[in-house]
């Protein structure tokens, strides 16, 4: 299997796993014309489409798709705001697509409903983790969110991960004010950099790296607890406060 990332919108992944007789699994398709081309152009036959949220920047190419191969397989979260014909995956789900299988698990805090499947190998976690960062509480709460990230790590560390994003330069702009000391970081922004200079994509990565590099992962560390009680005096000592503070803090950060 293959794992391709199809740029969409400014800054946007659409995810493909394609097999080597074409068979493929789309994942978040905001948009239909990446996948449609790249399908022409490689002779892909979609089979399934996994959807982690809602939001039209990662579901909007599903009708044109589902026009394309009406035998197409969409799996979806519990979400009246999914307005098409899917079926409807939750928290202990397994989804088969192709020869894969894909574990569902509820990840609220971006939105209330999102989920995230991991399986061959791959995390796709949509707007919940991001390389060094994490999605905003559109809809969730801090605690939900932490917990949805602490779920996460407890996944495999050889996990690629595969969010909805290409920010990992803006965010590490920021890790970089939380833990300046972090040499596993400055690696990892030094990595980024040179990708997006050779206009490569900066993931997918491993979960494990993100474990030593993305400062909302870590929020039991001194360095980032300390970053956060100087930018936020009177935050305590509870990890879901530390959370909060250091997820307000970087909704207004400006590098």
């Amino acid at each position: 299997m293959r794992l391709i990332a199809l740029p969409a919108f400014e800054d946007n992944y659409i995810w493909a796993l394609v097999a080597a007789d074409g068979r493929a699994i789309v994942v978040d398709p905001g948009q239909a014309e990446p996948v449609l081309a790249a399908a022409a152009e490689q002779g892909w036959r979609p089979q399934a489409i996994l959807l982690t949220h809602h939001h039209d920047d990662h579901i909007g190419g599903v009708p044109a798709l589902m026009q394309r191969w009406p035998d197409i397989a969409v799996h979806a979260p519990v979400e009246p705001r999914i307005p098409f014909d899917c079926r409807r995956v939750g928290e202990g789900d397994v989804v088969q697509a192709l020869d894969c299988s894909f574990q569902v698990l509820h990840v609220p805090g971006h939105t209330r409903s999102h989920i995230a499947f991991h399986g061959h190998g791959h995390l796709f976690s949509g707007d919940t983790l991001f390389s060094l960062g994490c999605g905003r509480l559109f809809e969730g709460t801090p605690a939900q969110m932490l917990a949805s990230l602490q779920r996460l790590v407890r996944l495999p560390g050889s996990a690629q991960v595969c969010c909805g994003h290409e920010y990992t330069l803006a965010n590490a702009a920021f890790a970089r004010h939380v833990e300046p000391n972090n040499a596993a970081l400055q690696r990892r922004q030094q990595e980024a950099q040179a990708m997006r200079k050779a206009a490569r994509p900066t993931l997918p990565v491993t979960l494990s790296s993100e474990c030593d590099t993305n400062p909302f992962l870590r929020t039991a560390v001194d360095e980032v607890r300390g970053s956060v009680r100087r930018h936020a005096p009177g935050t305590g000592t509870d990890e879901v406060e530390v959370f909060a503070a250091l997820r307000r803090w970087k909704d207004d950060f400006r590098a």
